[in-house]
């Protein structure tokens, strides 16, 4: 017996990122594009998170047209650490306008977010990996 073609309804696209499990290879690009700002953290020093989000920008630019799973979670992992660079920004404004008196408020608070991206980082390399969508808790929408 065979199927009206009315009632069969056609896959979806290879690849589409509303529908389906991402590849694997989608999988560990949108997972290296939320772990290379842990690389780019431990080289850089965490200076100002400048080099936190080098590794996501150039993932990103090199697989958003051919991967959307890796689009999505690298636009994620490059809004979130662009964040956490402007946050370093002000903190260390913060310490500089003050003349250092400041520290007593921008280490303490620095220490914290320092703990929660490394924190939130990982949980999102986690889920990528896993091939679920991360959002992080935090996070300015500057890349869309």
């Amino acid at each position: 017996m065979s199927v009206p073609p009315e009632s069969v309804v056609p896959p979806p696209p290879p690849g589409d990122p509303l529908v389906g499990e991402p590849s694997h290879d989608q999988r560990q690009w949108a997972m290296f594009a939320h772990l290379s700002a842990l690389l780019g953290g431990l080289l850089t020093g965490h200076w100002l998170g400048i080099g936190c989000f080098l590794g996501p920008l150039v993932i990103w630019l090199m697989k958003k047209e051919v991967m959307p799973f890796v689009d999505d979670q690298g636009k994620e992992a490059l809004n979130f650490n662009i964040t956490m660079a402007i946050v370093s920004a002000i903190l260390l404004a913060l310490t500089v306008v003050t003349f250092g008196i400041g520290l007593v408020l921008t280490v303490p608070v620095g220490i914290v977010i320092g703990i929660a991206w490394l924190v939130f980082t990982i949980m999102a390399a986690i889920k990528a990996s896993e091939g679920e969508r991360y959002r992080y808790p935090f996070a300015l929408r500057l890349i869309k």
